[in-house]
């Protein structure tokens, strides 16, 4: 049974869904005023990657993840380039949707934006000013945060530390509205040229952590089974979520809390404000999506990603082998026989290989062990590719085996790419010139490959390719 390590009360517990095979999961989306950097995708692979292999365990996942699309920056943004806030926005979510796609990132059941829920935002604040846990003043609307008693449980922050925070903090001019420093905003009076929505106490714009707490609760009802994000978002925002959900609700907000770490430079966090950050959309043109994919979704989750040269050629090359077992098991099926005797070892073998896999990814969704296992899969292909005579029955079952696996990473090899044909006739091309000792051509061929990336193996039961 799967174990998640749960935010919330800092152990792993067996994962019980509040319904029978089926799981309501919340991953908080991207502010959308620029393109994503690496940092941000972390939190979009690592919980793709749990969502893929709560499927891959007979799992039907509503996925829910937001786009902040009402927000300080985009609204800067919007100023700098002469736009809309919703051009802004649009223009940086269908980005989005380009970048994680090149990921290998699955849509979600649904994405919804801030822009498109206002009438429920509102709703939910004049629903929390009714129960009093919220006030309006000039215009501004506050949660009451010390009247919500459980409030510091995700964080582990005490109401003592909150205080000296919130007075070093704030400043002046919102504290003097304020019954207390430590109240947060759920809604915000409208500035001059700035976006802004009619309420029933004024003119204005929803506060940031307001919206997750709507459209979590209008997608997936009152009580989640997820709620996932980054490591940086247990507090204030996914601290207030829980606050303002459970003070309108009285239900639990979510049974579990899953949190990423960080992706590091230099030992830094990777931000935008620290300026340390490198663009996805950048880094997929120059190389492998799969790569920087597979670089993300092999790390346990929970656990910081140092991100530069070494790293990444780290990623690259793992692939590769990994890519070069699935091609050289590939080659073997087009002259395998049928099948053999010793089909029964092989198999047995994946059925162990399997089971291993799946007791380390059980264990809060553990992707760096659960690879190992892929590792030594891969391992017994090569060499089973190796032997004279090969079953179809055992190299089609390590294959199946071998994809199921890899897509739980969202990695995939089997989707042939136009240009193989290509490479497939050049290769014919070269058999041919080969047998008829025209090797200037054959060489001439091997090099006109070799400049496209694709590297040749001449072995005993034919010429394989692979790219370099």
């Amino acid at each position: 049974m799967i174990k998640i390590y749960n935010t919330l009360t800092r152990e792993k517990e067996m994962f019980i869904p509040l319904e029978p095979g089926k799981v309501k999961m919340y991953v908080c989306g991207p502010t959308v005023y620029n393109y994503i950097h690496i940092g941000n995708a972390r939190s979009t692979v690592a919980f793709d990657t749990v969502r893929r292999y709560l499927e891959y365990r007979g799992y039907e996942v509503n996925y829910i993840s937001n786009f902040t699309d009402v927000d300080d920056k985009i609204i800067h943004t919007a100023k700098d380039l002469n736009l809309t806030a919703q051009e802004v926005a649009d223009r940086f979510i269908e980005a989005y949707h380009t970048d994680t796609k090149a990921l290998g990132v699955r849509d979600a059941t649904a994405n919804p934006r801030v822009m498109e829920n206002i009438p429920e935002i509102i709703d939910f604040i004049a629903d929390l000013i009714k129960k009093e846990y919220a006030y309006a003043v000039d215009g501004d609307v506050y949660f009451r945060t010390r009247k919500f008693k459980k409030y510091g449980q995700l964080s582990g922050i005490s109401i003592d530390e909150l205080e000296v925070g919130a007075s070093n903090r704030t400043i002046s001019s919102e504290n003097d509205k304020k019954e207390d420093p430590l109240d947060f905003a759920l809604w915000k009076a409208v500035k001059l040229d700035e976006i802004s929505w009619k309420a029933p106490w004024g003119l204005g714009r929803p506060g940031w952590h307001i919206e997750c707490s709507v459209m979590a609760t209008k997608y997936l009802g009152d009580t989640i089974d997820i709620h996932a994000g980054g490591q940086d978002l247990s507090f204030p925002h996914h601290e207030n979520e829980i606050a303002q959900s459970e003070a309108k609700t009285g239900h639990t907000f979510a049974k579990y809390w899953m949190h990423n770490g960080f992706v590091t430079m230099d030992n830094e966090k990777m931000s935008k404000s620290l300026g340390n950050f490198v663009l996805v959309h950048d880094m997929i043109k120059k190389m492998d999506p799969q790569i920087l994919r597979f670089f993300m979704a092999t790390t346990h989750y929970r656990r910081p990603i140092s991100y530069n040269e070494s790293t990444i050629e780290d990623a690259k090359t793992n692939l590769n082998k990994l890519r070069r077992a699935f091609d050289n098991s590939s080659y073997r099926l087009k002259n395998a026989l049928e099948t053999s005797s010793d089909d029964s070892v092989y198999l047995k073998q994946l059925a162990t290989l399997k089971t291993s896999f799946i007791e380390e990814m059980d264990d809060d969704f553990n992707s760096a062990n659960g690879i190992t296992i892929i590792y030594e899969l891969a391992k017994l292909m090569n060499i089973y590719s190796e032997n004279e005579i090969v079953s179809k029955v055992v190299i089609t079952a390590m294959l199946s085996q071998f994809e199921e696996l890899m897509q739980i990473f969202g990695i995939n090899f089997g989707a042939k790419e136009l240009v193989d044909t290509k490479i497939e006739e050049l290769i014919e091309d070269r058999n041919v010139a080969r047998l008829n000792k025209d090797f200037k051509k054959s060489d001439e061929i091997r090099e006109l490959l070799k400049t496209e990336g694709i590297i040749l193996d001449d072995t005993p039961q034919g010429t394989r390719w692979r790219r370099e």
